[in-house]
């Protein structure tokens, strides 16, 4: 078990390393962006939220094409990629990287690696129900994409998409300023109270 843990550990590190090298030259975006998600000035919310808020804005006003849009997308994806390893450097001087920062950008690394981890071993658990339990899976799967479609018929596509980018951008700030902990043990201690009371009926 240890041996296991331990192979796991190391695989984790070199992972975290290669990316780390993959990453380097967006070191200082990644350091920059990472202060506004998790909300290190009480004003960075509104920042995230009003700078998705002018994009979808531009988007709904433009209206582009499903064809001009990926290729916009893509266009400004590869520009990016580019500029920002060339420019970072000049605008935020690498060479006055901190021991602090350079230990948060591992953090980072380390977070994404993770992350990357659980999103496979949730692919992995998926064809697994598949292979297991193939009725559970196929009701699952459709049952899911039934409301998913029921909801996107409800919703403007555009208003749909605006509120999951916000959501998804504000979450690691709720998440560091435990605002999500907050109302999920408020959620909690409710449906405890329910549960008791319809005991308390029943008996």
């Amino acid at each position: 078990m240890a041996e296991g843990d331990n192979k796991s550990a190391n695989l984790l590190a070199q992972e975290t390393s290669q990316l780390e090298e993959q990453l380097q030259g967006w070191g200082e975006v990644i350091l920059a962006g990472d202060q506004f998600l998790r909300w290190e000035k009480q004003w960075y919310p509104a920042v995230l939220v009003g700078a998705t808020s002018i994009l979808f804005m531009l988007i709904y006003f433009l209206d582009p094409s499903v064809l001009t849009g990926l290729s916009f997308t893509v266009m400004i994806l590869c520009l990016s990629d580019y500029l920002v390893p060339t420019l970072a450097p000049r605008v935020f001087g690498s060479n006055k990287w901190t021991t602090e920062q350079q230990q948060r950008f591992h953090e980072i690394c380390g977070n994404l690696v993770k992350t990357q981890r659980r999103v496979l071993g949730w692919w992995k658990r998926l064809f697994a129900l598949k292979e297991e339990k193939p009725k559970m899976y196929y009701l699952s799967v459709i049952s899911s994409l039934v409301a998913v479609a029921w909801i996107g018929q409800q919703v403007h596509n555009l208003f749909l998409t605006y509120l999951i980018v916000s959501f998804l951008l504000l979450l690691p700030g709720l998440n560091q300023h435990g605002i999500i902990t907050k109302y999920t043990g408020m959620v909690k201690r409710e449906v405890n109270k329910l549960l008791k009371q319809k005991e308390k009926k029943n008996e």
